[in-house]
């Protein structure tokens, strides 16, 4: 199954939370811009001081953060663990992928909204630029393994290269999958071919 090594890339834990449009955010915030809390790892991304509330069929999540830049839909991430609390089947997705996706109702202190699609959990992914991309010999959409070793070794099989010059080069992988192998941000993995 791991046939070359090439190289190595910092990961990043991602819990659950939000993109948001425009119009979602007006709605439920009954304002026209994020405010920022803290920049992330990849360049004009940041979290934001909002968080709405995922309100499911069986239970509620409260905190949950909205990140930014502003996106032209709605899309809420969560873990296989969140699904089974919320009660909601999500598609395993690309991000931005969101056809035949299932909706949820998010809560904010102004309203609330019923989104009809957009819950998915992120498929494992790696971003980097064309040159880090060249460096490793991949392209963008290849898949990749990459291993995590410590006390409790994992392989992450089939991991999506995502290529653009404006990413930092950090693999993302969800909390569900990060306790697993016993992976925290910042930790550098193994990817082969």
């Amino acid at each position: 199954m791991l046939k070359e090594y090439l190289g190595e890339v910092p990961i990043g834990v991602s819990n659950r939370h939000v993109h948001i449009c425009q119009k979602d955010l007006e709605a439920l915030f009954g304002r026209s811009e994020l405010t920022v809390m803290k920049p992330l790892f990849q360049p004009g991304q940041f979290a934001a001081e909002e968080k709405v509330t995922l309100v499911g069929p069986k239970r509620s999540i409260e905190g949950v953060r909205i990140l930014g830049q502003m996106r032209d839909y709605t899309q809420v991430e969560i873990s296989r663990t969140d699904s089974y609390i919320l009660g909601v089947e999500p598609a395993l997705r690309d991000s931005g992928d969101l056809e035949g996706t299932p909706g949820i109702i998010l809560r904010g202190p102004k309203g609330e909204i019923t989104l009809d699609r957009g819950v998915i959990i992120a498929r494992r992914h790696i971003h980097m630029t064309e040159a880090e991309a060249e460096q490793f010999g991949v392209k963008d959409k290849d898949l990749v393994n990459v291993v995590a070793g410590g006390d409790r070794p994992i392989v992450f099989c089939d991991v999506l290269v995502r290529v653009n010059n404006e990413y930092a080069l950090e693999m993302h992988v969800d909390t569900d999958e990060a306790n697993a192998g016993f992976v925290v941000n910042g930790q550098q993995l193994k990817v082969y071919r």
